[in-house]
């Protein structure tokens, strides 16, 4: 395939592309960070949940 036209085919694919607003970026990051937020909450008190009782567990075989 000829270079030239390669780049002309880039380009015209490229000026197709419909960038987001600033609005829509920033709902989208608080999105992400409040999911992560949630996300890390849950896994914190899974792990304190699993964890007290795993030591339950291993106190009793003692």
């Amino acid at each position: 395939m000829n270079p030239i036209k390669f780049f002309q085919e880039v380009r015209r694919e490229g000026s197709k592309v419909t960038w987001p607003t600033t609005r829509e970026t920033l709902t989208g990051s608080v999105m992400v960070l409040v999911i992560t937020t949630f996300a890390a909450i849950f896994f914190l008190i899974v792990d304190q949940i699993f964890s007290l009782g795993l030591n339950a567990v291993i106190g009793w075989s003692l």
